[in-house]
């Protein structure tokens, strides 16, 4: 088991790297190229576009064979990027959008694939832990990749950025091929709430499960929204994360108004989060094995919501330490729900929850990031409020909720010892 755990994390790093170096420079090149910044954003919504079709391609997950999923889907990144190589003016801008389309799907299958991977590598226990390795991995490349990335743009150009990073999905398909599966997990019994196993009655681990074992798209979401373990986590993230992309146009206006410094330091922010994040994953399993997913996800969202306030301060080392506290929340809140998943959802339908579940995560940036770009237009703060507002009210609501849940299972436990059902 220890060796799939170091396989999984290997296979986050080159991901991470090789995707994040890939972004930014696709952007530069296009703008190179056309000299339009719109252009050049347009990337980024090929690549976040496809995983509003999550629910559909985590059925494809469900019905091939899950390791061929995603190793067909890193051998196809490793010869979809070498294409770039013709690209050699404005007329062949339209291949850089195709292979940022093409990273997008890649992305819903693998992680969809991946999540559905996990439960039948590793114990349950070990699952919390390795996830947040896979994040500390993730966001230690992201401190290095964009930098190494334009490093290599600057002196050869695009081409041979595409060349290297078209070999790093070839050797994660090298990886996920080295895995030792154990076998199928048996389906996950459904629960009120992901509370201690001694709190949670017998009774309800008897019950049937929560969605039919159906072929289709509806099968796995209503595995998502229909158990309480798997729908507050995750709706924490979208919330987390939906808030963290209206944030972003009120970052500029930190650096450049509230605190009058050249849009640069914007890249100390930046890294000042990634370290919070590397952080945050490593300790995140361990908080998920002793509270469980909901609580760590509450915890996570309040940190990014006090982070939001904290960077109001018209003072950069409060700007700077608020950073380090969002890139502790984020992860903490995503971790959590990618966990919840997996131990939650039956193992018939967990491409399909695990994909659904990215989209709801993910799919709110799209739009929370033009919104966020209008709301800064009444200045740096209001965003901030209005981001840290939503997730304080979302982590309070989904906290009484969980306690309202919870008591409900004690209720049922002693009225079972009681004879009483």
């Amino acid at each position: 088991m220890r060796r799939n755990a170091v396989l999984f994390v290997a296979v986050s790093l080159l991901s991470g790297f090789g995707g994040s170096a890939m972004a930014l420079v696709t952007g530069l090149w296009i703008f190179d190229l056309t000299g339009s910044p719109s252009l050049a954003a347009l990337a980024g919504i090929c690549v976040y576009a496809p995983a509003l079709a999550g629910p559909w391609l985590g059925g494809l997950v469900d019905r091939l064979p899950r390791r061929l999923v995603v190793v067909a889907a890193n051998l196809t990144l490793a010869v979809a990027l070498p294409t770039l190589l013709a690209v050699h003016g404005p007329g062949q801008v339209w291949l850089l959008y195709v292979v940022s389309t093409v990273y997008g799907v890649a992305y819903v299958l693998i992680d969809a694939g991946e999540s559905a991977l996990l439960p039948a590598a590793l114990p349950p226990a070990e699952l919390g832990d390795v996830n947040g390795w896979r994040s500390s991995a993730q966001e230690g490349a992201k401190l290095v990749a964009p930098l190494a990335g334009a490093g290599l743009y600057a002196w050869q150009g695009g081409p041979l950025v595409a060349l290297l990073a078209a070999g790093l999905p070839a050797l994660s398909a090298a990886l996920y091929a080295a895995l030792r599966l154990t076998g199928t997990p048996p389906p996950a019994a459904p629960r009120l709430l992901d509370t201690p196993p001694s709190a949670t009655p017998r009774l309800l681990d008897t019950l049937p499960p929560a969605a039919p074992r159906s072929r289709s798209v509806r099968a796995g979401i209503a595995v998502l929204f229909g158990s309480p373990a798997i729908r507050l986590p995750v709706c924490l993230a979208a919330v987390a994360i939906g808030m963290s992309g209206f944030a972003t146009a009120a970052g500029y206006a930190v650096v450049t108004e509230l605190l009058g410094l050249p849009v640069t330091f914007l890249g100390v922010l930046v890294s000042a989060q990634g370290v919070g994040s590397v952080a945050g994953g490593l300790v995140v399993g361990r908080l998920i094995a002793r509270y469980r997913p909901t609580a760590v996800a509450v915890a996570g969202t309040v940190l990014f919501g006090l982070s939001c306030l904290g960077r109001c301060l018209p003072w950069w080392p409060a700007v700077v330490a608020t950073s380090v506290v969002a890139g502790v929340g984020l992860p903490w809140a995503l971790v959590a729900a990618t966990t919840a998943v997996q131990t939650h959802s039956p193992d018939a339908l967990l491409g399909r929850v695990a994909a659904s579940a990215n989209t709801v995560m993910f799919g709110p940036i799209a739009v929370a990031t033009p919104l966020g770009s209008a709301a800064v237009l009444l200045g740096a703060r209001p965003p901030l409020l209005l981001a840290a507002a939503g997730c304080l009210a979302a982590a309070a609501l989904t906290w009484r909720t969980g306690q309202r849940a919870a008591n409900i299972a004690v209720g049922v436990k002693r009225a079972s010892r009681l004879g009483l059902i």
